[in-house]
């Protein structure tokens, strides 16, 4: 293993593809999609960020959604019909790709929309004089395009699509939330009203029920659908799932516990749940 320096990248890290499809079984409708796990930053975009290693060090504990990935891949691993997975392998501070890319994303209003500006604790991240449109056309653009496609093809190969989101957040609000000030369950489920089926939302939370209390929106809402898709093919089903990070690590930043097996688990009996509908 490479030697980690004070951002927590290891040596080589950036050379890897900025995101990848690990496939599945061709008949399963799921894809676990994991968009905030990863740390990496390649070298352009870190001479953009402001901070010095230590800041962007601390940055990257608070936001990245840590062993996510290794969740999502021990429950894949673990289930009789595999779903695919869609992984984000860089880091959400070179682009959001769950972010609306224009004036619709509210999460504008704190300096973090497609590009991120601010910090989780509203310092600046960027210079003011940033150019987004670089960084959305180079990494943006083609990530939304992928997963599209990926999409497409569990349309066209199971018949329908199911995109379940594995995201973590901190157990304290951080400045940059919205809508900090609400309950922060062990385990969110986040829900649109047209791609989220009574059923999907129902069997998750019996897949989470041996976790703790689940609950709905709170402290984050919604789920990802890529815009072709979004409010026109109910073919696509989405869910959410947003893990209380003290169920499974130290935090910021830190190692993952004997709870990172248990939410395998439970993300595993969702997804079998699923496929087997």
């Amino acid at each position: 293993m490479g030697r980690t320096g004070p951002t927590g990248l290891a040596a080589g890290e950036v050379s890897r593809p900025p995101f990848e499809l690990i496939a599945g079984a061709a008949a399963s409708p799921v894809i676990l999609h994991v968009p905030h796990s990863a740390r990496a930053l390649p070298a352009a975009v870190r001479r953009s960020i402001v901070l010095d290693d230590v800041a962007l060090g601390l940055e990257l504990d608070h936001i990245t959604d840590a062993h996510t990935a290794e969740i999502a891949a021990e429950a894949a691993a673990s289930v009789p019909l595999t779903p695919w997975q869609f992984v984000n392998r860089l880091s959400r501070l070179v682009v959001d790709p769950e972010r609306f890319p224009d004036e619709r994303e509210e999460m504008r209003a704190v300096g973090m929309g497609a590009v991120y500006t601010h910090t989780t604790h509203r310092e600046r991240l960027r210079a003011p004089e940033t150019d987004e449109q670089p960084l959305i056309e180079a990494y943006f653009h083609p990530y939304a395009a992928a997963i599209t496609r990926a999409v497409d093809e569990r349309l066209a190969s199971a018949g329908r699509a199911v995109v379940i989101d594995v995201h973590s957040y901190p157990t304290e609000p951080l400045p940059y939330e919205l809508h900090g000030d609400g309950p922060r369950p062990p385990v969110c489920l986040g829900t649109d009203p047209f791609h989220t089926p009574d059923g999907l939302l129902a069997r998750a939370r019996e897949a989470f029920a041996p976790l703790g209390v689940t609950a709905v929106n709170t402290p984050f809402a919604g789920t990802y659908v890529p815009l072709k898709h979004y409010g026109k093919d109910r073919r696509v089903s989405a869910l959410m799932i947003e893990i209380r990070r003290d169920l499974y690590m130290s935090e910021p930043g830190g190692q993952p516990g004997p709870g990172l097996k248990a939410l395998a688990e439970a993300v595993a009996a969702l997804v079998h749940g699923e496929s087997a509908k």
